[in-house]
This record gives C-alpha cells, sequence and structure tokens, in this order.
C-alpha cells in the first residue's frame, strides 16, 4: 500500500491489487466536539477516472483523538514544515515587510494584496519561498493575519528579526536563538532604558527575550539614541538600535535585525545545497533598509516608502541598479518588481477581466483552481457579466458525473452545485466578500490526473471562513488547458465553520 499526504484531513491511498484505483482518506469534523472525526474514504478509477468505483461505496466511521493520532502517525509521521520542502532552490524567495508593505492598510478592499495572492498561489507556491518579516512580534503578527487576507507564509522573521519561524504552526529555529544569546543581556538594557524619561514602553506583548521596544518622540530620538549607545558601550553591551516610523525604538543584539536574519536563513539554505536562484526584498521603512544592504539580493521600495529609507537608500545604495522605487503602492509595487527584473510572470489571475479565457501555455491546476474562485468571487459581487454563457462555461468544466461534497457533508453533482450560481448572482454586491485560496500544492496522480489540496477562504460581514479543499481534476491530452473537475471534498478549518451553511455554495 502506498499513501500520500495532501495536510491533515486528506490522504491518497494505492493498493497495488489495485492498480488503477486510488482512495481519498478524509478526516473531518462529526459535530462531537473535538475527540471524534468522520473517516470517510472516496475511491476512483484511473482507467475511467471521470466515473466513480461502483463497486465500492464511501463509508464513514468515528474515530476518538487517540485512534486519529495513531492513524496519522503510521501514515506520515508527525506534521512539521521542514527545510526541504522544495525538492530543489526555490525559483524565487520573497523577503516582504507586512505593514505598509505586503499589507496596505488604506485599502480596506485588500487590492493589491488579493492580487498578489492570486500570482503566488496560482504560479510561485509550488516551487518558491514566501517570507514575512515584520517589527511585529508574533502577537500582533497573528493579530493582522485574523483581520487581513494574508497568505500563509514559509517561514516568519517577527520582532524586528529576532525570532526565526517555520510554517503555519511558527516552529522556532532554536539555531537563530543561539546565535543572539551571545552578547546579550537584557536585564542591563533594563536598566540603562529606565534612567531615559524620554523612552516609553511600549505593549507587554512586543516586549520579546531579544527586544526591548520603546516610543520616543520623532524630536528627542537621536539624543536618546545617542544617550543609549554611550551608556550601553560602558556597560560592554554590544546592541543594536533600531528607530523606525518616526515614533518605534527597539534595541536588540547586534547579530539582530531583518537583514542579519535573512543572512542567516540563505547561509542554512547554501549550507543544505538549496540557495535560492533569486530572492526580491521589499520594504517600507527604517527598519527594513537591512534588507536591501543583504549582497545578490532584489530589492523594491513601494511608492508609499518613508522617508527614512528613502534618505538610506540615497546616502548608501543610490548606485544598486538592483533597487528600485516602485511607483506602485505596498504588494502591487511587490508585483511590479517581479516583472521589472525579470524574476518570473507578473500578471496576476485578477488582472484579467474574462478570467476563464486567459490560458497559460502549459497545463497548470493551481491557476485553473484559484482563476475557477476568483470567477466564483466576481460573480457574487456582480462583477462578472451575469449570462448563461458563463454558467454554461463554468459546467463544462465539471464533468457531468462530477461529485462535490460540502463541508456539511451533504454530497452533491458538481453541475447542481453551479446551478445554485444563478440565484446567487451579486448577493454580496455592496458587502463584504472576498475569496482567496491559500497553501494550494498540487501533485499528478496518473498520466492525465491531478489532485489539488488548499484552504478556501471567504471574508463576509459575518466573518471569515474556511474550508480544507481536496479537488481531483483531469486534464485532456492534446488540448492544452483543458481540463474536467472530478471530485471536490470540503471539509470546515476548525472554529472557521461558517454560521449559515447554505451560503457556502462552492
Amino acid at each position: 500500500m502506498g499513501t500520500k499526504e495532501f495536510g491533515s484531513n486528506a490522504c491518497l491511498y494505492s493498493f497495488p491489487s489495485l492498480p488503477q484505483t486510488i482512495f481519498l482518506l478524509y478526516l473531518s469534523p462529526s459535530g462531537g466536539g473535538n475527540q471524534t472525526k468522520n473517516l470517510s474514504f472516496s475511491p476512483f478509477s484511473l482507467a475511467n477516472p471521470y466515473t466513480r468505483n461502483p463497486i465500492f461505496k464511501p463509508r464513514t466511521t468515528s474515530l476518538t483523538l487517540s485512534r486519529r493520532r495513531r492513524i496519522a502517525n503510521l501514515i506520515s509521521g508527525p506534521l512539521s514544515w521542514k527545510m526541504d520542502r522544495l525538492d530543489g532552490p526555490a525559483r524565487l524567495m520573497i523577503v516582504s515587510d507586512l505593514d505598509h508593505t505586503m499589507v496596505d492598510h488604506h485599502d480596506p478592499e485588500n487590492t493589491s494584496l488579493l492580487r498578489f495572492n492570486a500570482l503566488w498561489e496560482s504560479l510561485y507556491r509550488h516551487d518558491s519561498l514566501l517570507v514575512f518579516s515584520t517589527g511585529r512580534s508574533p502577537t500582533l503578527y497573528k493579530q493582522l493575519r485574523s483581520e487581513k487576507p494574508m497568505l500563509t507564509p514559509d517561514i516568519t522573521i517577527t520582532s524586528v528579526g529576532t525570532e526565526i519561524t517555520y510554517g503555519d504552526s511558527m516552529v522556532p529555529d532554536e539555531g537563530w536563538v543561539n546565535v543572539l544569546n551571545q552578547k546579550w543581556d537584557r536585564n542591563v538594557v533594563l536598566e540603562e532604558t529606565a534612567k531615559l524619561p524620554q523612552l516609553k514602553f511600549q505593549s507587554e506583548t512586543e516586549q520579546r527575550p531579544h527586544k526591548v521596544s520603546f516610543y520616543v518622540e520623532k524630536g528627542h530620538a537621536q539624543d536618546v539614541i545617542s544617550s543609549l549607545s554611550d551608556r550601553f558601550e560602558k556597560r560592554g553591551l554590544d546592541v543594536k538600535i533600531i528607530y523606525s516610523g518616526g515614533i518605534d525604538l527597539d534595541i536588540l543584539p547586534q547579530g539582530a535585525g531583518k537583514g542579519q536574519a535573512l543572512a542567516y536563513l540563505l547561509k542554512k539554505f547554501k549550507e543544505g545545497g538549496k540557495p535560492p536562484i533569486n530572492t526580491l526584498v521589499c520594504g517600507d521603512s527604517g527598519n527594513d533598509a537591512e534588507l536591501f544592504s543583504i549582497p545578490d539580493v532584489y530589492g523594491v521600495m513601494v511608492s508609499n516608502a518613508q522617508e527614512e529609507l528613502l534618505q538610506w537608500h540615497a546616502e548608501h545604495a543610490k548606485e544598486n541598479t538592483k533597487i528600485i522605487h516602485a511607483s506602485n503602492r505596498c504588494a502591487a509595487g511587490i508585483i511590479e518588481a517581479i516583472g521589472h527584473f525579470g524574476l518570473g510572470p507578473n500578471t496576476s489571475p485578477r488582472d484579467s477581466s474574462d478570467i476563464l479565457v486567459s490560458k497559460l501555455d502549459n497545463f497548470n491546476p493551481s491557476h485553473e483552481v484559484v482563476k475557477f474562485y476568483i470567477t466564483y468571487e466576481r460573480w457574487r459581487r456582480a462583477e462578472a457579466e451575469k449570462s448563461d454563457l458563463l454558467i454554461q462555461s463554468l459546467k463544462h468544466i465539471c464533468h457531468l458525473t462530477g461529485i462535490a461534497v460540502h463541508p456539511s457533508g451533504v454530497e452533491h453533482s458538481l453541475h447542481e452545485c453551479i446551478d445554485t450560481f444563478g440565484p446567487h448572482y451579486g448577493d454580496k454586491q455592496g458587502k463584504q466578500f472576498r475569496v482567496w485560496l491559500d497553501r494550494v500544492f498540487t501533485s499528478q496522480i496518473g498520466s492525465t490526473s491531478w489532485l489539488v489540496k488548499f484552504d478556501k477562504w471567504e471574508l463576509t460581514d459575518d466573518g471569515r471562513h474556511c474550508s480544507l479543499t481536496t479537488i481531483l481534476l483531469n486534464s485532456e491530452p492534446g488540448n492544452p488547458g483543458a481540463f474536467s473537475l472530478l471530485h471536490v471534498h470540503q471539509t470546515w478549518l476548525e472554529g472557521f465553520a461558517a454560521r449559515c451553511q447554505n451560503d457556502w455554495i462552492f
């Protein structure tokens, strides 16, 4: 028996005795709290993937938490993010600040962020790395993720480069902790800063093991920094003082910072034989300057970059042709830089007005799935033309016998699901409604068969909702871009089920 995992809720099984059949196993909430889950199997014939094998019927049973864990360990062992997620070097590693760089707080529709999301998940996630580098503590970082339609990065650098973590579970890099412990004494920092009344502590969540953070008015900043530098030198403490945003003052170990954290990661990838082919750093403020100092990286200062970063660039990197000041704000500036430096395609699926018509040269399941859900969003926001032709186009890519399993467990044909689109045209017009996909991963399981696994999010006036989704689709040989959806299976992400489940159409 062979198995392949597609996230915490889905696994693919194959048996030597049944070479033409695959089985999808799903663990989904049963409604009995977090102690039980439903275990269901869905069989498909690879010889004729359009038809569900009539010999087998989906089966469901309840499993205790301990039995689920044993099954998970037998199938795949403990789940964790690994540095070797990619088979080879990352085609592109984007290292981006968040506030006012990736995230535009002046854009309530999150237009540029959603454009980037669609571009990344459709064309880059499978062979590239996304790194968020923020001055926020883990607490405030998680708060931002709960407020904005952000992707899950492969690596997160928080607290102005003093913490490096991996994956959605944010597993810490202990090697980086050991590096920062050298020549760092937090108690001495607290003693000396207590002598300067101009310094006001930031919130408790912003005080970290290797970062002490204050507010200081811009008019006092230079005098305070000068005084602190003298005091720390007399105490034999080697620290770094970073002032950004015209108000924030952070004190870190000398070996810390966004730049040093990136340098550490690049060294780690190189030692593992997988240095990224290209790295693009993105920022808007003074605490991002170090990112642009790393050798051989490309850099973009978004159009809304603050004076302190522009001044640093003028004084230290004006002749560096690998750094540009974008003409677009925030994430749109990042997309602009990808194209400017020729780092890869920079046309987001959201840039196309007739999204179902746009095609790539080669079949890409991620791209097709992202396009499908953008069309779904536009239909409900009345941003697509209301026409029978569009409905027929959607039905055309859903096989006649295709099945969709709603997160509630109810099963319908794919064509029935598409038929429900009609009455919902424009039902979200003038309301908050955005759809985006996160963590899109694909695997080819047959000569023309693909599995696509992702988190499907909806942001509505009711809040944020998410289903863990697995799709089986089939490409058509000799017809580039043509494919059929065969099976869609969704389960609610714990804590993110929609209140009105009938409102979750697809």
